[in-house]
């Protein structure tokens, strides 16, 4: 049985949680991180640790050999999949890499000022 990681990538409110909860496995995120009872409670100071915590979370899966991890994160360039990559193929994951694109008038949910996705926007490094 093939184990598959896949990487879902699109700006902030683009459709990325709600796309990655479709492909079954378990689900990580970055923004996972800054959940409490519920509420979305973002740190900027605490970006590094929660990026951190959920490539731990890939890991500790991997080794457990899940047959499907699903990681969903804005990973506007290559480097930020980096980690995502080198434990897939240490641990003989098969990748799909996924950019969703927002096509729908969806609200930007965690409140990210429109400058700041415009910024997202022009460093999106896509590899064909």
């Amino acid at each position: 049985m093939e184990k598959i990681l896949y990487i879902v990538r699109g700006l902030p409110s683009s459709g990325k949680s709600t796309f990655a909860k479709t492909l079954g496995g378990n689900h990580y995120e970055a923004d996972m991180y800054f959940m409490e009872s519920g509420e979305y409670k973002f740190e900027p100071t605490k970006i590094r640790k929660a990026h951190e915590w959920c490539q731990d979370l890939v890991y500790m899966d991997m080794i457990k050999s899940e047959p499907v991890i699903v990681v969903s994160n804005t990973f506007t360039q290559e480097w930020e999949m980096k980690p995502y990559f080198e434990l897939a193929e240490k641990y003989g994951y098969m990748v799909f890499s996924t950019v969703v694109e927002k096509r729908h008038n969806n609200k930007n949910n965690h409140n990210v000022p429109k400058e700041k996705i415009e910024q997202m926007k022009n460093r999106f490094e896509i590899r064909l």
